[in-house]
Parts: structure tokens; sequence; C-alpha cells
């Protein structure tokens, strides 16, 4: 379950944190506090949807598998094929990241033929702990996990320690606007945390093991997340004006070492959130092949070390392509509002999931209070697609349009095939 919470918690805590505290406080400046508290219980929600929903398999495929149980193969392919056209975004704009943090250590590794090697370098190496088997990607994830959030926590303790924090500016309570849009892009970086409930197959024991990582690796962020922001507050005065706010506060109290630190710490948490999200997408792609909503040779294991080797490559190789060509931008409005579909449909499968359950006997993790955490779940998500821009609706609409496409597509190939089978088949 360690393990499982880790890489959750690695797939979260990626280049954003060290940003995303001047971003908040040019929203609500001292009273942004209030927006990590009031996005973690919004997220808590979700990820008690997802505790429930994903102590009712072992299967690989969390969101994708939770959909086409509850709703069919065509909403459970939608659902994998946003959530891996949010994935592979995002893995290609952090490698980028990685390359730019990179060349603040190195300079030349910002542009040209170092970028190039900085990512190509930093994908391939990540796939080859994939391809290699279940545990030494564990260990490489552990490594990444820890090697992020001990420069974040000495910064954090230091700063509880050194600071005078009781003397730091308290905010007034702040609008409903504001502390709106601080709240949705809080809940976006808190996003991820859904990486747990995907590979279930590799798991022990998942129907125990899934819930509790989510529920922990969610409380262990918000925490985290909050006392940075507070930190980092008491820090540094104009924190919001501040292009490098956790490198510049840790500066402030801890000198040219604590500002080096947490860029190496940043540096880490891009190519460890890549490391999460490889495996994570991969195991979208090999659960598809599985179940024949995309060409079953993704679902090929290799002998030797099991891993789900063509799903692996293939996702590697797209992301690859998108991150050194730079395409992944024009994907970048589409990635935010794919996660909300995909989180809204697990919230919504839940009292489907929960009557099946209730037929079948089953036991497992059950939300406390009938179904109100999953209504106001389904709230949350509205809430968030309601701050979605036009650009953001018409990128997903057309993705949808896409998908659908594809998976009829399939459909009528795979159909094809077997009608084929038939006729040729001896009497």
């Amino acid at each position: 379950m360690v393990s499982l919470s880790a890489l959750s918690v690695n797939t979260v805590i990626g280049a954003g944190i060290f940003a995303l505290p001047a971003t908040v406080d040019q929203l609500l400046g001292a009273a942004s506090p209030l927006a990590y508290l009031t996005a973690g219980i919004a997220v808590l929600f979700i990820a008690l949807c997802f505790a429930e929903a994903g102590s009712q398999f072992e299967a690989s495929g969390g969101p994708y598998l939770y959909a086409v149980t509850a709703f069919g193969a065509f909403a459970g392919f939608e659902v994998a094929w946003m959530y891996l056209l949010a994935r592979l975004t995002a893995l290609a704009a952090v490698s980028n990241t990685f390359s730019s943090y990179l060349g603040y250590l190195w300079p030349g590794m910002q542009q040209g033929i170092g970028r190039l090697a900085a990512i190509t370098i930093m994908i391939g190496g990540l796939t080859a702990t994939h391809l290699a088997g279940v545990r030494p990607g564990k260990v490489v994830n552990n490594v990444f996990t820890v090697g992020k959030l001990v420069p974040l926590v000495i910064f954090c303790g230091a700063g509880l320690f050194l600071l005078h924090l009781h003397a730091a500016p308290v905010g007034a309570i702040p609008g409903a606007y504001p502390l709106q849009q601080a709240s949705l892009l809080l809940m976006f970086a808190l996003g991820g945390f859904e990486a747990a409930s995907i590979p279930s197959e590799e798991v022990i024991h998942p129907k125990r093991s899934v819930p509790a990582a989510l529920l922990g690796s969610v409380g262990l962020v918000v925490v985290l997340f909050l006392t940075i922001q507070v930190v980092a507050i008491a820090a540094l005065p104009g924190l919001g004006a501040s292009e490098t706010p956790l490198a510049s506060a840790a500066r402030g109290f801890l000198g040219p070492a604590g500002g080096l630190m947490l860029t190496a710490g940043a540096v880490l948490s891009t190519a460890g959130t890549n490391h999460a999200n490889l495996f994570t997408g991969s195991r979208i792609l090999y659960a598809m092949g599985r179940d024949g909503q995309l060409p079953p040779r993704l679902a090929w294991l290799h002998p030797r070390y099991g891993t789900p080797a063509v799903a692996i490559l293939t996702y590697a190789t797209v992301a690859w392509v998108l991150a050194v060509s730079s395409a992944f931008a024009k994907l970048a409005a589409l990635s935010a509002l794919a996660r909300v579909l995909m989180y809204a449909s697990t919230c919504l499968a839940v009292p489907v999931l929960r009557r099946r359950r209730e037929v079948s006997g089953e036991r497992g993790f059950r939300l406390p209070g009938g179904l109100a955490i999953a209504a106001a779940a389904v709230g949350v998500c509205a809430w968030l697609v309601s701050g979605s821009s036009a650009r953001e609706v018409m990128a997903a609409a057309g993705a949808l349009t896409v998908g659908a496409f594809v998976y009829g597509l399939v459909q009528f190939r795979k159909h094809s095939g077997d009608k084929v089978a038939r006729v040729t088949a001896p009497f």
C-alpha cells in the first residue's frame, strides 16, 4: 500500500507546486490558505467516490473500468480516450518543464539539441524501468517520491521552526469569485490521485489497498500544500510577484543552499511525475487492449517481466513525439476539462456500482451518509465545468467526437474480422 500511495503522491506533486504559491497569492493574498482548504474538501469528495468504486475491482483500468461496468463499452472508451489525451498532454508538457529546470543547473538543456537530449534520455530511461518489471518501477517511483518530498518537507519544517508565523499577515475573507478561481486552480493541481486506482492487477489485495492509498495520498498532499503556502507567505513578502516563489522563499531563511535544494527538487519532481504518468497511462492502454477496445496487441505481456511492453512502448513513443514537437500545446486547453469529465464519470458510476454490489453480495469500502457524498462530488465536477472556457469546451467536444469515430472504426474492424472468421471456418 505504501508504494501505491507513493504512486499517487508522485503523480500529484509535479512541477506546479514550485510555482503555485505565487499564483494563488495573486488571487487571494494572505487569505490564500482558505483556497487550499476549500479545494482539499472538494477533492476529498471525489477521492471518496474513487475509493468506493476501486474497492469493487481487482482488474486494472480504474475510471475506464468503472465506466465500462456502469455505463457500457462506449462510455468506457470515451472516458479512457479523454484520460489518455489529458495524461499524454501532461507528460509532454512536464517533459519540457524538466528540460527548463535542468537548464538552470546546466545551461544549454533548455533549447536545441540539449532540450532534445534531455527529453529523450528522461523518457527513454523511465520507459526502460517500466519495461523491466513492476519491482524496478516501484523502486524508482519510491526514490522519486522521497526525492521530491524531502526538499518540500525541509522547507516546511525549517519554515515552521525559523519563521515567526504568528506575525504573518492575515487576509480578510475573500469574495466568492476569487475564491472559486483559486480553488479551481488548486483542484487541478491536486489532480492525479486517481493513479492509485489504475494498476489493480499489479497490487496486492487491491480492494483494500486502493481505497487506503487514494484517501491517504489526498490527505498527505493537501496538508503539505497548505503548509507550503503558509510558510511561503511568511518567508517572502510580495510572494505573488515572484517567478520562483519556493526557491526565493527558501533562500530567504535557508540561504543559497536552500534555493538550490528547491531547484533540484523541482527537477526530481518533474521526472518523478512523468514516471508515474507513464505507468498509469500505459496501463489504461493495456486495459483497453485487453477488453478489445483497441488492438489486442496492446494487452501483450512480456513473458519474462510480466509487463505490458507494447502498451508501454506505444504510450512512451506518442508522448515523446508530442514533447519534442511541442504539439502538446495545441491540446493544452483539453487537459483540465478531460480530467473533470473522467472524475464525473466515476462519481456518477458509484450508485450503479453500489446496486451491482448489493445484488452480488460483495463487500468493500462504502461511502458514509448514503449517496450524499457522491452527489456532492458530482456537484463539485459541475462547478469545475462552469469555470471552463469556451475554448476548453470546444476542445473537449472535438476530442469526444474523434474518440467516437475511433471507437466506431475499431468496432467495425473487429466485427468484420469476426464475420470473415465465421465464413472461412471449416464445417
